[in-house]
């Protein structure tokens, strides 16, 4: 067992490293943001309207709403990452790695607008009458031969493993240890429960998960953040030099406590960049195959709202987390026992514990983490079903529900130290076809996105404005109609199967 952790220690050291993967995901995300202008800039308080206020696309086709799709993809990433991960960053790249998580989630956004634009672009629509999107189909559908198929294939392989790992069995496990530790229940009466939980949510389909992560969502970032507005508050004098020492932190390494010393630059930026990429997955394309579901009357509607979710994760959620543990000194306090660093899993909960009077801090943390793994599980259950539907047909996706519920019950009680790490390695793996997808197929991003934008840049026009503008242009009415891939309207139930 020694041996297999240090073998996977060292590949998942590569996938994450300074050579492999970082590179790629922040050389796409700026290739990206240049050829598409910043439009992450541009067109977010557009998009966060679009998603959050106006919620709708009315008269559009979808299996949920624009909003239920972007809360779907918020409950994938808002999870450990936001709390494990993060302070994982700090405690071995110090404050200079929120920096890097910044720069990942703002380059990140073009990327997730581009995966999500593809996503609804090429979708089809299954057996059942439900929409399906994602890498696993517009990496074949929009690249043409063998290369493309290879990617697709490899994607939707990567992805199945994947989401028994950062989707089910490290947030079972997360869950049913904190809340062991913090009101004493079993262990497996945790499992137990979260496993009925998790299995009557996901018998009804990506419509009974938008409706729960729909409602659920809001309330726990909320529920989170005010706790840690609270905490920045009552520390707002260490504001100021915690704002600092992570912009020149970045670029300089630090030193913590615990016999960490001399923290080089390329650390800061490796697990700033992937932890960032952990906590908001811009890149990895999973976020696509929610959006694909989206009622929306263009992809570029759906895309510019999937994208304000890169924002929600990183830039708030993220931020608050890694204030609140450098504002309140946690990231380099020792443990008064052994001497050594905190570790990493108990560091949030220290600082909230720090910040926040009485047992406020522990409960906070502990019930944001539950919140955030549960509806984790929930959107990665589908994210994984749509990959087997691929795969394997329609037919499987009921078995694939229940099993990914019974698996709840084992990550829950097991130990999972080489979970985590094979978690590590196929989320990795699963951005690298995407990533190699996006810039192939930059190229039609861009021109239909430019094109769109042109006439519509407040993204309040309405259907028939829309067509206006739409008519005759290349794939618009394949789109509409789904004769070639697209929202499908001459496929569903008892009708022919959409387009390979």
């Amino acid at each position: 067992m020694t041996q297999l952790l240090d073998i996977l220690d060292q590949i998942s050291s590569f996938v994450w490293g300074p050579f492999f993967l970082i590179p790629l995901l922040l050389g796409v995300g700026l290739y990206l943001t240049i050829r598409l202008g910043g439009l992450q800039f541009t067109k977010l308080i557009p998009a966060l309207t679009l998603g959050i206020i106006r919620r709708k696309d009315p008269g559009s086709e979808g299996d949920i709403s624009q909003f239920q799709a972007l809360t779907t993809a918020l409950a994938a990433t808002i999870g450990t990452g936001n709390i494990v991960g993060v302070a994982t960053a700090l405690a071995i790249g110090g404050p200079g790695a929120l920096f890097w998580m910044w720069v990942t989630g703002l380059v990140g956004m073009a990327s997730k607008y581009a995966e999500a634009y593809l996503g609804v672009r090429f979708r089809g629509t299954d057996t059942a009458g439900e929409k399906s999107g994602g890498p696993q189909y517009y990496l074949s559908r929009g690249i043409k031969g063998p290369i493309g198929k290879i990617l697709a294939f490899s994607f939707a392989i990567f992805a199945v493993i994947a989401c028994f790992g950062i989707g089910n069995m490290t947030q079972g496990n997360a869950i049913a240890s904190n809340v062991e530790s913090s009101w004493s229940v079993p262990i497996w009466i945790t499992g137990l429960i979260l496993t009925i939980c998790v299995m009557l949510v996901l018998v009804g389909g990506i419509k009974s998960i938008g409706r729960v992560t729909a409602g659920l969502v809001p309330i726990m970032v909320i529920f989170y953040v005010a706790g840690a507005i609270f905490i920045l508050l009552a520390n707002l004098n260490a504001l100021p030099g915690a704002l600092a020492q992570i912009f020149t932190d970045a670029f300089t390494g630090t030193s913590a406590a615990g016999g960490f010393t001399g923290s080089a630059i390329i650390i800061v930026i490796q697990f700033g960049v992937a932890r960032g990429m952990f906590s908001n997955e811009s890149g990895l394309g999973s976020a696509a195959i929610a959006a694909a579901a989206a009622q929306t009357s263009h992809p570029v509607r759906q895309g510019l709202v999937s994208m304000t979710q890169t924002f929600i994760d990183t830039i708030i959620v993220v931020s608050f987390t890694g204030l609140v543990i450098i504002t309140t000194g946690t990231w380099s306090q020792s443990d008064p026992e052994t001497g050594e660093q905190i570790e990493a899993s108990l560091m949030t909960g220290e600082a909230f514990s720090h910040g926040l009077p009485g047992q406020w801090g522990h409960w906070v943390v502990t019930i944001g983490l539950v919140l955030f793994a549960f509806s984790t599980m929930l959107s990665w259950s589908y994210y994984g079903e749509r990959n087997i539907e691929r795969l394997f047909g329609r037919s499987l996706v009921m078995p694939f529900r229940v099993f990914f519920s019974l698996v709840v019950f084992i990550g829950a009680t097991a130990e999972l130290e080489v979970v985590w790490l094979f978690s590590d390695i196929f989320n990795g793996l699963m951005a690298l076809p995407n990533l190699i997808g996006l810039a192939i197929l930059s190229g039609l991003i861009v021109r239909e996105t430019k094109h769109y934008l042109k006439h519509d840049p407040k993204l309040e026009a309405d259907a028939d404005q829309i067509e206006t503008f739409m008519a005759g242009r290349p794939g618009w009415d394949e789109w509409k109609s789904g004769d070639v891939v697209g929202s499908s309207r001459n496929y569903g139930v008892g009708k022919n199967s959409p387009p390979s």
